[in-house]
């Protein structure tokens, strides 16, 4: 079949290639290609209809492939997607198959999972100096963020209000401790420190800016695209919140190269299925657990715990240690709503603690038989 060149997968659209197209999209779009249909990337998603930039344009479509019961199959900014070459309404009839996905757990009782943002290269957790630093919750970005296969990497906003370099180096070193092996770079709007070493890393690929709202994601957006696309609010000087400024996630091409999405601000910060994602962010804490007498050492109060042991020696700090276990429980709690085995497996430690904490409450009492 002699295809038009707009349908034409392998066909080199400055238009798509700008907005992350190459030639391994063009092999997996390749058999929608036959049936006349044009590739797309969606570049914003609102009440169900999505705008997809495609070789003809930028169109309105809407999702007819989307599962209401299955949020994972929800059109999400970032995605791929194979969208009518005509006709009123558009359709994007498929997904093309995620490289990358960034999850959460939603707020709801049902704990679904919702995804911020696909095929995302670098997944930008933005984090603002004007306010205390809260570690857990950058832990918690983190482990989402290996989770998703990104690259996750810590930027640290509002620079130019800490007042003393000194300060400066023992913040970002607080931050490095609680991320081992991610970039951590200060950046300032104001004054545009570490932008220059930030546009060159976005450069390559995709990347999704992440934080709660007043971290000041809309702000970078608009100094690396070099003009006012994002619109922006003050946050409050009492706790240095901000109001939801982007509503939507939107897709957009950098001057430098590679793309950005812009998300919202959000307050939960859920973990979905993320158990390598935390081992990933506690990986000294996992090199210590190997090498535990027991490999199903849960470093609590077991002889030969090499964990138990770092803490005592001030290696590793307890707060990491605790927080490891808030996260992993956490985890096994959301795993636990979907898997019938693990469920029972919960159940039965339940049962087996609380049979071993009424036996040492009684020996206690001096009422051992």
């Amino acid at each position: 079949m002699n295809l038009p060149a707009s349908a034409d997968p392998h066909h080199n659209h400055h238009s798509l290639t700008a907005y992350g197209w190459d030639d391994d999209w063009a092999d997996v779009f390749a058999p929608y290609a036959d049936r006349g249909l044009l590739p797309g990337r969606v570049v914003r998603v609102d009440r169900g209809r999505c705008d997809v930039v495609t070789p003809a344009g930028t169109v309105h479509a809407d999702t007819e492939f989307v599962t209401p019961h299955d949020p994972m199959r929800v059109v999400c900014t970032g995605d791929w997607v194979a969208v009518d070459a005509d006709g009123d309404p558009r359709y994007a009839r498929t997904v093309l198959p995620r490289r990358t996905a960034f999850v959460r757990s939603t707020s709801s009782q049902r704990s679904e999972g919702q995804i911020l943002a696909a095929n995302v290269d670098h997944a930008v957790v933005c984090v603002s100096l004007a306010v205390e630093l809260d570690l857990g919750r950058i832990e918690r970005f983190l482990a989402l963020a290996w989770e998703s296969g990104a690259t996750p990497l810590v930027v640290l906003t509002k620079a130019d209000l800490v007042p003393d370099v000194t300060g400066l180096s023992y913040l970002v070193q607080d931050v490095e401790t609680t991320a081992p092996g991610v970039q951590v770079l200060p950046v300032s709007s104001a004054t545009g420190e570490g932008t220059e070493v930030l546009a060159a890393i976005l450069s390559g690929g995709t990347s999704v800016l992440l934080g709660v709202s007043g971290a000041g994601k809309s702000t970078l957006a608009n100094l690396l695209l070099g003009e006012d696309a994002m619109a922006v609010q003050s946050t409050r000087e009492a706790d240095g919140k901000g109001r939801h400024t982007t509503t939507t996630r939107n897709l957009l091409v950098l001057p430098g190269g590679g793309v950005l999405i812009d998300t919202p601000g959000v307050r939960g910060v859920g973990l979905w299925d993320a158990a390598s994602g935390v081992g990933q962010v506690f990986s000294e804490v996992e090199e210590f657990a190997a090498r535990c007498r027991f490999h199903d050492c849960a470093h609590v109060a077991e002889p030969g715990c090499a964990v138990l042991a770092a803490v005592e020696d001030g290696t590793l700090p307890e707060r990491r240690l605790e927080s490891y276990r808030k996260l992993l429980r956490e985890n096994r709690r959301i795993v636990a709503k979907t898997d019938a085995r693990l469920r029972a497996e919960m159940r039965r430690d339940w049962k087996l603690r609380g049979a071993e904490g009424r036996a040492a409450m009684e020996a206690k009492r001096g009422r051992v038989r």
